[in-house]
């Protein structure tokens, strides 16, 4: 691989280990980024280190300090830091074997290839996959990345292992702050009926490729005509949404989808889930069905 590893370390299945290394499996390369310039000169502004009661401050006096209170800090050092070790600073050690669906998709977090480092490491890397394969579960085990202790669920994926990183209980906000405030309403059932006829006239598969980023490829168009020289103005702002009859929007909604207002290419004529598995998705508030392929982890 061309990419450099963000961590190699030893993948351990009890008694079995190998080399591996973990790769980042997404890419920001391509985002349109702005730099900050001076108004009239257009040069780069350098970002300077100030200490407000000296002035600017060399890298090289600049160390870490962890605020315990208001104005106070204990400095660590980065020897301190690194001699901060765990077995897992060097071993992701599978602990638990999980359904796919056991995992709640507010805790799946960034994609990661997992690879085996080196050809001794193959064969032992192999039978570890193909194991998780046979048994459809997600593994799970934590390494150290980035100074912190991550879980990670692990999956076969073609030749490799796709591993993700978990959120903690910490990072995810209860659902109830948000959701706990939406009033508890019963909608028709005429208008939930040709709203799901909505929905079944826009399925089709998922294709990433007709989903390019619009407002990244305006900015290129935008900067573009900047650099021709032609002066860019701002559209006019769209219309308000008529207000309409709730009931009368759905069935417009519903000859626009059936004239070929959806996105992407229709399935012919995919069959509904049982209703058993819709009953039990709805009695889940918190969590979604699960899936036997990888599910479409969005994370964005």
């Amino acid at each position: 691989m061309a990419t450099r590893p963000t961590w190699q370390g030893y993948l351990r299945l009890s008694l079995v280990s190998c080399p591996v290394a973990l790769y980042t499996a997404t890419s920001r390369t391509g985002e349109v980024h702005f730099n900050m310039l001076h108004k009239e000169t257009h040069n780069r502004i350098r970002m300077i280190p100030t200490d407000p009661e000296t002035g600017p401050v060399d890298r090289s006096e600049i160390v870490k300090g962890y605020e315990i209170e208001k104005g106070r800090y204990v400095v660590v050092t980065d020897e301190e830091i690194k001699a901060v070790r765990l077995p897992t600073t060097r071993t992701l050690d599978i602990e638990r074997f999980v359904g796919e669906e056991e995992i709640d998709r507010l805790y799946w977090n960034d994609p990661y290839f997992l690879a085996p480092d080196g050809e001794m490491a193959v064969e032992a890397f192999a039978v570890i996959r193909e194991a998780m394969k046979k048994e459809g579960r997600v593994a799970l085990g934590r390494l150290v990345m980035h100074q912190r202790e991550r879980l990670m669920a692990l999956e076969p994926k073609e030749k490799g292992i796709l591993a993700y990183t978990i959120r903690n209980k910490r990072e995810v906000k209860d659902v109830k702050d948000i959701f706990g405030n939406i009033p508890e309403v019963k909608p028709p059932a005429q208008m939930v009926e040709i709203a799901a006829k909505i929905i079944d006239q826009l399925e089709g598969p998922f294709d990433p490729s007709q989903f390019n980023d619009r407002y990244e490829d305006a900015l290129r168009a935008l900067i573009k005509e900047k650099e021709k020289g032609a002066t860019v103005t701002a559209p006019a702002e769209p219309k308000e949404a008529e207000v309409i009859d709730l009931m009368e929007a759905l069935r417009r909604s519903l000859g626009q989808t059936a004239a070929g207002g959806g996105t992407g290419e229709r399935r012919k004529a995919a069959p509904r889930k049982a209703a058993s598995t819709a009953k039990s998705a709805s009695k889940s508030t918190a969590k979604e069905p699960a899936a036997k392929k990888a599910p479409a982890k969005k994370r964005a």
